[in-house]
């Protein structure tokens, strides 16, 4: 996983709340073996709507979502992070957002950038009145601003959460960590316990 210290890039507002993973990523999208390819059914039901703002030229390109409260509840599909990294966006910045879906992003390199109500109304309501607004999601000092509209305000992200983050590690890199832990514990078992080892 790539290490992601700070983003900067165009937002793209979606002024719902409790937006959940089915709405993000439709069940029947759900029979692809590889992780590739989701960005095509992310919101694949709203984009019907030829006003849905996924549809909207002036945010094409954009990879900072703004969303409003319980962003990613409902199933623990990890398809939901996987259709927003493929469509193109590295973090979603949202008052609040569901449990598992926050970890699945920790997981895939996506930041779940958790903000007061109050900054995220404000984050929401610049990006709307401009769609050219640059947004700053600042992992390492844990701020996300929109300067051009004098915007800055702190997010929460756990502590372990951000240096993984930080150092681009996914949950193989964490086990890799203690590689020569395992090793040392693997050479001491008794035979006949059974082994990761391949002969």
């Amino acid at each position: 996983m790539q290490a992601v210290r700070m983003l900067q890039g165009r937002g793209l507002p979606l002024d719902r709340s409790d937006v959940d993973t089915d709405q993000i990523i439709p069940a029947h999208w759900l029979k692809r073996v590889e992780r590739s390819g989701f960005g095509q059914g992310l919101f694949s039901a709203w984009r019907q709507d030829p006003g849905f703002v996924l549809n909207d030229e002036r945010y094409a390109g954009a990879s900072v979502l703004v969303a409003g409260a319980n962003f990613g509840v409902g199933s623990s599909r990890e398809h939901a992070v996987w259709a927003l990294v493929d469509y193109g966006f590295r973090a979603v910045i949202a008052p609040r957002f569901g449990d598992i879906f926050r970890n699945n992003s920790i997981r895939s390199g996506l930041v779940p950038a958790q903000v007061a109500p109050e900054l995220g109304a404000a984050v929401m309501a610049a990006v709307l009145a401009d769609p050219s607004s640059e947004v700053t999601v600042d992992v390492e000092s844990l701020v996300v601003s929109i300067p051009s509209a004098g915007i800055s305000g702190p997010f929460h992200l756990d502590p372990q959460a951000r240096e993984r983050l930080l150092a681009g590690l996914d949950d193989i890199a964490v086990t890799l960590r203690d590689a020569a832990a395992i090793a040392a514990f693997e050479a001491t078992r008794p035979s006949w316990l059974p082994s990761s080892r391949v002969s």
